[in-house]
């Protein structure tokens, strides 16, 4: 393995594989380090002037805030972010850029009624607000695993809670995107029924949700609330019966060979670090541009970590409407930060500094490859129900939980999650992959990471390969194969929708 490596010829920065010294020479580049540079972390490749970009992946990430000397670490030390201008171009139309296979791969899921594919059979307990969220848990612990033994084709009874759904007016963004997602949910074809618990008096009212999302009630989809029927433990006895009655529909469900087009792959990545952009994330999206050719979706997400990459979106959209509506994202989310005098370009998280990443700009660029190379065909709002075929966004928080809650609420029925430092995390009723962008943390953390992309690097694999190893996963993971998260239990409280606005 090389000890440093340039990612694109214009670039003026070297990443470190490992850790270099003081008068350590990159003999392949001509440069001797002044300094002692940690791994992941950028150093000057040749000098480069106050003021002057910084340059990696062919893209501005940065300015020099003072003289850069070659072999210098380059860091949040030494580097400024400012406002640039980023060519924005914009299609009228284009075509496909993957042509669809012949012969498409297959996986084993469950055929709903309403033609979606489930990953998982699930029972779900939805609660419409926080006051309802014990009880919805209680109702799920009522079914021990020693009870559920005899449904074998049932993957679990999962309660979902938040802290939301009261205290905010009902014409709120955030009660929009909340009952959004309770709807998405409700709808999953990883939940084979689905019981709605409320409390009787709150704002997100149960009335209101099913009408709001033409959510009919049917032996399946049923609603309790708690004052109506006496309080928390008449509503578990009654909530026990409800659910025994949709287990014994929800057994009749096996898994059958599908396409591998009904596949809704949600895109994630967190605690990323410099080797993110180089291994696990741009693997990831080899994989995307490989469902894509099987007529599959891939949903793209976070809004404030594609800032300063969206020109590498926009002009891959099928057309000019589709670009202007990610431009429209872009715009709300620098309102929205300046609202709260914040801003976008202080995203990067402390996990990320140390891991090399110094600015958005450069944490956007490395995650934008998890989309690949195919054409983005539509943009959709928070937990919108994604209908397209091929690479979409969906806009979300860069907020890990929030961001797979709706992409889940969406329709995705399988989730890759990226990371460099270490996330930890599930997103019950949807199997969540995680990919391991460095060998180190592979082996530190065994027992959460799924897939080792760190190989690309340490044993020379190419990232195509590594693309088709997660692809192949994917499908295997649709069929059955329980991932790392889901082995741990991960699941039930990273259901987080996302809140905004005032709590009244």
């Amino acid at each position: 393995m090389k000890s440093a490596i340039r990612l694109s010829p214009e670039d003026n920065l070297l990443v470190a594989l490992e850790e270099l010294f003081s008068n350590q020479t990159i003999e392949e580049e001509n440069v001797t380090c002044v300094e002692g540079i940690p791994a992941g972390h950028k150093l000057a490749v040749e000098d480069i002037p106050a003021h002057a970009p910084l340059i990696k992946y062919g893209q501005i990430i940065g300015f020099a805030s003072r003289h850069i000397h070659p072999g210098e670490h380059v860091h949040v030390h030494n580097v400024s972010l400012k406002g640039f201008r980023r060519e924005i171009h914009l299609n009228e139309n284009t075509s496909s850029t993957e042509s669809p296979v012949a012969e498409t791969r297959r996986f084993l899921g469950f055929v709903r009624e309403d033609g979606k594919i489930g990953t998982r059979n699930y029972i779900g307990v939805l609660a419409t607000a926080n006051c309802a969220t014990f009880a919805a848990r209680l109702i799920a612990r009522s079914f021990p695993p020693d009870q559920l033994a005899e449904y074998k084709n049932v993957d679990g009874v999962v309660a979902l809670g938040h802290g939301y759904g009261c205290g905010t007016a009902s014409n709120n963004l955030g009660f929009v995107y909340l009952q959004r997602t309770l709807a998405g949910y409700a709808r999953h074809p990883n939940f084979a029924g689905v019981l709605i618990v409320g409390l009787g008096c709150e704002k997100n009212q149960i009335e209101s949700l099913l009408s709001n999302y033409d959510l009919p009630t049917d032996p399946q989809l049923q609603a309790v609330n708690i004052q109506d029927l006496g309080g928390t433990a008449a509503t578990v006895r009654r909530g026990h019966e409800v659910i025994s009655s949709m287990l014994r529909q929800a057994n009749q469900y096996t898994r059958q060979p599908v396409s591998a087009r009904h596949l809704v792959l949600a895109l994630e990545c967190g605690g990323s670090d410099a080797y993110s952009g180089i291994t696990a994330n741009p693997a990831l999206g080899v994989a995307v541009d490989r469902l894509v050719r099987q007529g599959g979706t891939a949903i793209l997400s976070e809004t404030p970590e594609i800032y300063g990459a969206e020109h590498l979106l926009t002009r891959r959209a099928v057309n000019r409407t589709v670009g202007l509506k990610l431009l429209e994202r872009i715009k709300w989310w620098e309102e929205y930060t300046a609202h709260y005098q914040i801003t976008l370009n202080n995203n990067p998280s402390p996990g990320n500094l140390a891991g090399g990443l110094t600015t958005i700009l450069e944490k956007s660029l490395g995650a934008v490859s998890k989309g690949g190379g195919t054409n983005l065909i539509e943009v959709y709002g928070y937990a919108e129900p994604v209908v397209d075929r091929g690479l979409v966004f969906m806009d979300t928080p860069g907020y890990d939980p929030v961001s797979v809650t709706g992409m889940v609420a969406g329709g995705a029925n399988a989730v890759c999650f990226t990371t460099g430092r270490g996330s930890v995390s599930g997103g019950k009723p949807v199997p969540v992959l995680k990919l391991a962008s460095n060998q180190k943390l592979f082996e530190k953390m065994s027992d959460d990471m799924d897939l080792n992309c760190g190989l690309i690097l340490e044993a020379g694999s190419r990232v195509e390969q590594m693309g088709d190893a997660i692809f192949d996963l994917v499908l295997e993971t649709a069929s059955g194969r329980p991932t790392k998260s889901e082995m741990m239990g991960f699941g039930e409280d990273e259901f987080v929708p996302w809140q905004i606005g005032a709590v009244l």
